[in-house]
Formats: C-alpha cells, structure tokens, sequence
C-alpha cells in the first residue's frame, strides 16, 4: 500500500456550468475504482489465503464534502466504476457512504465511525478529509481524490511513493503546467498582446498558477493580467 499516486490531466478551466462541473468530478470518481479494487486485492489476499472457505466481501467507506443531493452523481459515478471491474454493490462489496454537508469540521466523526464500522478501506474526497483520515488511522488504507496538491498539503512525502496508509489521485500541477494554458492562448491567437486570467482568490494553488502564468507570459512577450473572483465562475 502507498506505492504509487496517479495523475489525472483534467482540464476544464474557464467558463464553466454546474452541469459541466459535475461532468468532471465524476471522471476521477469512476478511475478512482481501480485505486480501491488494487487496495482490496492486497488486503484481501492474506485473508483468503488463511481461510479459503471464507469469502470475505469488503467493505468499503466513503466520505464526501458536501451534501447527498449534490454528491449523488459522483457516488453514482463511483458505483458505476466499481461495477465496471466486477464489484456489484449488495453483491461483492458493501458500500458506507457518509457526508460532511460542506463542513469541513465533520470530517473527523464521520471518518471515526467508518473505522468503528471496520470498513476495509476507506475513499474521501477533498484536501479536508485526507488529511483528517490520515491522522484518524495508520493501518486502515485511505484513497483520497480531488486534493488538488497532495504534496504541499502534507499528505503524502510523495507523489510517486506518498508512504504510510494513503494513495489516490493528483490533478497535473506545478512543473510550469499553468503556463501551458498561456502557450495554448498564444499559439490559438498569434497575435495576442495580452491575456487575463479569472483566478479563484481562495484556490490553494493560486499562488503557483499565477506564477507560472506570469512566467510564460513573459517568455512570449506577453501581459499577463490577472482577475480574482470568488465562488468560482458563472
């Protein structure tokens, strides 16, 4: 367990509709399937080696961030991957969902409860819950996904070995990948002079994006202009 750390390359960034934004957030969600059946395989294995007249059908916990009627699409989306490797829910796995309802505080009870309901694995979403499910348990295994930067958050020592209990998914950032959205501009409008960027004021990696940005701008004898918006675009 923590050998390896995906990378997703999910681009989407500008304007943007709720539908749109559900779209992908189901995308690491159905990928993150194949992170949790690798993770049950190592677990399991010992098990059915001792008793092979067992058949143990894992369990497995889930927590998201936000409310059930917003989060449905992406526990769906997690069904749907899960299915599509041959663990049908009721069947071959047994699924806990549990939702912090957008308090990040919530996390930690919620993550308590799954470890009493001695889930095999445990899946949560956001920077919030990781780290909440990292200092919760060292033993139980955590697969995290939508923590846009694992690295910098502390919650793994690193992306190609994380360590410890914790795998999951990381969105391509850093390594100059915001400056690629300023190459494709230039390359779209060769004789654009200047760019605006819309930056989330509270994105945690707003601080690089910008850089980055500013950094290929100047390369290409562009003006980078940089807009922040809160609560993201509409």
């Amino acid at each position: 367990m923590g050998r390896w750390c995906a990378t997703q390359f999910i681009c989407g960034y500008g304007l943007r509709t709720k539908a749109t934004a559900a779209v992908l957030n189901q995308v690491p969600m159905r990928l993150i399937g194949l992170a949790v059946v690798l993770t049950l395989s190592l677990i399991l294995v010992p098990l059915v080696a001792e008793a092979q007249a067992i058949r143990k059908v894992p369990r497995v916990g889930i927590v998201f961030p936000t409310l059930p009627a917003v989060g449905q699409q992406n526990l769906d989306a997690f069904r749907s991957g899960l299915q599509e490797l041959g663990y049908i829910e009721g069947q071959s796995i047994v699924i806990e969902a549990r939702w912090a309802e957008g308090k990040p505080e919530g996390f930690g009870e919620l993550i308590a409860d799954l470890l009493r309901s001695n889930v095999d694995v445990i899946v949560v979403a956001g920077a919030a819950g990781a780290r909440r499910a990292k200092g919760a348990t060292t033993t139980t295994p955590v697969v995290f996904v939508a923590v846009t930067d694992a690295l910098g958050s502390g919650i793994v020592s690193s992306l190609a070995r994380p360590g410890g209990n914790l795998t999951g998914t990381a969105p391509a950032v850093g390594e100059g990948f915001a400056g690629k959205w300023v190459e494709l501009v230039k390359d779209a409008l060769p004789r654009v002079s200047s760019v605006a960027a819309l930056v989330e004021t509270n994105h945690p990696m707003k601080g690089v994006w910008v850089k980055e940005m500013g950094t290929a701008a100047q390369a290409l004898g562009l003006k980078l202009q940089v807009f922040n918006t809160r609560g993201g675009l509409r």
